[in-house]
């Protein structure tokens, strides 16, 4: 029994996160891309004065639980203040994203976490994340839905929160400064911001890795 929890109770706290993040999308995500279309949100973002930068920022964290369209506030914030600033705020703001729904549910939702897959379910995730964590976390910056519960399966797996902060940076900084690019440039199409963010936080992954083993030696 315990075998058998562990490995299909684990797949069933997957998709109930993937759920509990589709859900929204569902419901309001329409409303949210009518609402944030580029142009909609530099213009709300206006609203806010000295503060646009932060009003960007809230935006991309609340996309831990709302269907915030993500990639349209980061090329707002490359039209408000440039490729280099406008990537600089959208890359904190993609990172604390990950920071969040990484710390909420190391905090707070790993007793669920046990009662729904179990110690051997658990275990299951700890050995996935110990393996491959590192390529998850990153590559998964640019994916829809996918960053706020690789994020979250991070946190109830307890992932070590060094290589869990080095991967969210290695994803983190490529997208942000992609889509800020696509917006200050007033380019439509992502196809080259989201083929250079994928490429890169492999590149920065790697990178990372090699300069740690070499300080190491």
């Amino acid at each position: 029994m315990p075998t058998k929890r562990g490995k299909w109770f684990f797949a069933i706290l997957i998709l109930l996160i993937l759920s509990g993040i589709i859900l929204p999308f569902m419901i309001w995500g329409a409303r949210f891309d009518a609402a944030l279309s580029l142009e909609g949100t530099r213009t709300w973002m206006a609203n806010y004065g000295a503060w646009s930068w932060l009003a960007g920022v809230l935006l991309l964290i609340a996309d831990i639980a709302l269907p915030v369209p993500s990639t349209i506030v980061m090329s707002a914030l490359g039209l408000t203040y440039g490729w280099f600033l406008g990537g600089l705020i959208a890359s904190a703001g993609s990172f604390l994203s990950g920071m969040f729904a990484y710390l909420g549910c190391r905090w707070l939702g790993r007793p669920a976490a046990l009662w729904i897959a179990g110690q051997a379910g658990l275990e299951k995730g700890e050995q996935l994340f110990a393996k491959h964590g590192g390529w998850l976390v990153a590559v998964s910056r640019w994916m829809p839905v996918l960053p706020e519960a690789i994020a979250c399966l991070a946190g109830l797996v307890q992932m070590p929160w060094r290589v869990f902060v080095r991967a969210l940076a290695c994803g983190s900084l490529p997208v942000g400064f992609a889509f800020a690019a696509i917006g200050a440039l007033g380019n439509t199409s992502p196809s080259t911001a989201i083929t250079l963010s994928a490429l890169l936080p492999i590149l920065l992954w790697f990178a990372t890795q090699f300069l740690i083993r070499k300080s190491r030696l």
